[in-house]
């Protein structure tokens, strides 16, 4: 089948020469932070992929068409456009076929690199079971894309405003692989101790990228969720953070903010309540994934190779 994907030169140049690649997602340019620090960190986390031996490819939608690899012209039009649209699964067809600007979130970009033919992808943190959802339903569709599509994400975890037992258990019944790196504890995000252990625990690249291999070789269907811990000077611990998440969640169910508008306000209220320091560590662990990340697209093109 034809896929409307469009590759830019540098990706192009990678696929033919064979050279490891690193999905990124795009949302962190739209919706994440304004302009310009927007595309000034977009440009950050793609040289970290570089540094460390692979390439970057950076996943957005326009002009209908999935963009594989943004040049810096399109990147810096991203950062500067209105109205994107913030795409996961059930919105990506609809934004190709209208022509409309489209951002990937953690499915979408699962989805393009896929197409792509791309194994990994560096994220910050995946979404998942929110607070409250046995009554709102309010579930991720991150986590059945991980089931459904065979991409290894690398994250500092989940989102730590969410339910994180609960995100775990949905992920558990789902038969994602939930690997934690370097640790037996499931990292949260801004904090790298949630309190709860996490299922699976591998120490290196090599490690992780070999688990990759058997899953394709065993026909198992999804991909693997790889828990980076945020570096320990950047981290902000969870006993300092939990407080805000609470503040900021008891503002939202105050306000009755529901449905997508839940985690950008929540981000925000921590972003203000911490005077700053939420987003300096999101932009820090969001780097060290991108290092990681590159590290094991490396270890599966060589394993590949030999």
């Amino acid at each position: 089948m034809n896929f409307p994907l469009a590759h830019s030169p540098e990706v192009q140049s990678a696929r033919a020469d064979r050279r490891a690649l690193v999905a990124l997602e795009s949302t962190i340019i739209t919706h994440g932070m304004p302009y310009p620090q927007n595309v000034e960190t977009a440009r950050r986390v793609e040289a970290q992929v570089r540094a460390a031996g692979a390439v970057p490819a950076t996943i957005a939608v326009m002009n209908g068409r999935i963009h594989v690899g943004l040049t810096e012209t399109e990147l810096e039009s991203l950062g500067r456009a209105p109205g994107v649209m913030k795409l996961s699964r059930a919105d990506l067809a609809v934004c190709l076929s209208t022509g409309r600007t489209g951002a990937t979130t953690v499915a979408a970009t699962m989805i393009g690199a896929r197409l792509a033919g791309i194994d990994v992808f560096a994220t910050g943190g995946i979404g998942g079971v929110h607070r409250g959802a046995e009554t709102t339903f309010d579930v991720s569709a991150d986590l059945r894309e991980l089931s459904e599509t065979p991409v290894s994400v690398v994250s500092a975890g989940a989102k730590a405003i969410l339910d994180l037992p609960k995100t775990l258990e949905v992920l558990e019944t789902l038969g994602v692989p939930v690997i934690a790196v370097g640790q037996d504890e499931f990292p949260a995000f801004w904090s790298r101790s949630s309190g709860l252990s996490a299922p699976l625990r591998l120490d290196t690249a090599a490690e992780i990228a070999a688990a990759h291999h058997t899953r394709v070789r065993l026909g198992l269907p999804g991909g693997q969720l790889i828990a980076n811990p945020i570096p320990a000077d950047a981290e902000i611990p969870r006993e300092e953070i939990t407080p805000f998440i609470e503040q900021a969640l008891l503002e939202s169910a105050q306000r009755k903010i529901a449905a997508k508008a839940v985690t950008p306000f929540l981000l925000q209220r921590i972003f203000e309540l911490t005077q700053g320091r939420s987003l300096a560590a999101n932009i820090a662990l969001v780097l060290n994934n991108a290092r990681f990340a590159a590290q094991i697209a490396t270890e599966i093109a060589r394993q590949r190779a030999g």
